[in-house]
């Protein structure tokens, strides 16, 4: 009598997180995917690290016919960070990792991220590494874009004081001279920028979960968002 000696492969979730900047959305996600044992896709350092590059070649990065012509240019690569650090970027090659923080970069992405031709190349990258599941994908459009099927979707939030503190921070600690009045005012900036954009704008999934960081710290978010995580685990038998 044949018997059927198939293994069963675990379920693996896709985990969707979305929000403004500086809501703490790179950490948390880091966070949740290293207890899950998921791969972290860190799409902000995507539109960042083309956002370099252009800047870098001096592509006009208002002119769309401009900015197409250079993506096949570019070979992105994304290695995830030691010690749950943010992942390493490399450009053709060139480690980025820390250049795509500098503020020049953050003011700059609005812009490059507005391409359709940008989001066409990105698009399809991210959705190659979030077929199988397994994935804590962060960024401003996961579940309505990139990843509408997620199974758990979060919108992370705080109030623009707060982030604009943490940006703040951010980058006094990279050695930038930034006032907190200048970084908040960048934040406001880039809202409305993402918000008002035509293709792909910022805005709360229909049935993502909103979650307010604000007073929050890191371990109280990770905690709210995996008893999300659990519950569709128990639902799903996993």
């Amino acid at each position: 009598m044949s018997g059927d000696n198939r293994v069963s492969t675990p379920i693996k979730l896709k985990i969707a997180i979305d929000g403004p900047a500086g809501a703490g959305k790179s950490t948390v996600a880091r966070i949740v995917a290293s207890k899950l044992g998921y791969l972290y896709i860190d799409t902000g350092a995507m539109f960042r690290a083309i956002t370099w590059f252009l800047l870098q070649q001096g592509v006009d990065i208002n002119q769309e016919e401009n900015v197409a012509c250079c993506i096949d240019k570019i070979s992105l690569e994304l290695l995830p960070g030691q010690d749950g650090r943010e992942s390493q970027v490399f450009v053709n090659g060139i480690d980025v990792t820390e250049s795509i923080r500098h503020s020049s970069i953050s003011n700059a992405v609005p812009h490059v991220a507005a391409q359709s031709a940008v989001r066409h190349y990105l698009l399809q990258q991210q959705h190659r590494l979030c077929a199988d599941g397994g994935v804590v994908m962060d960024g401003r459009d996961i579940g309505t874009v990139v990843m509408p099927d997620a199974n758990v979707k979060i919108f992370l939030t705080a109030a623009l004081t707060e982030r604009a503190q943490r940006r703040w921070r951010e980058l006094t600690a990279t050695g930038q001279a930034v006032s907190l009045h200048h970084a908040q005012r960048e934040i406001a900036a880039r809202d409305e920028k993402d918000q008002k954009r035509t293709l792909s704008p910022l805005q709360q999934a229909k049935d993502a979960i909103l979650l307010d960081t604000t007073g929050l710290s890191i371990d109280e978010v990770v905690d709210k968002i995996m008893m999300s995580v659990e519950r569709v685990q128990r639902r799903r038998g996993i």
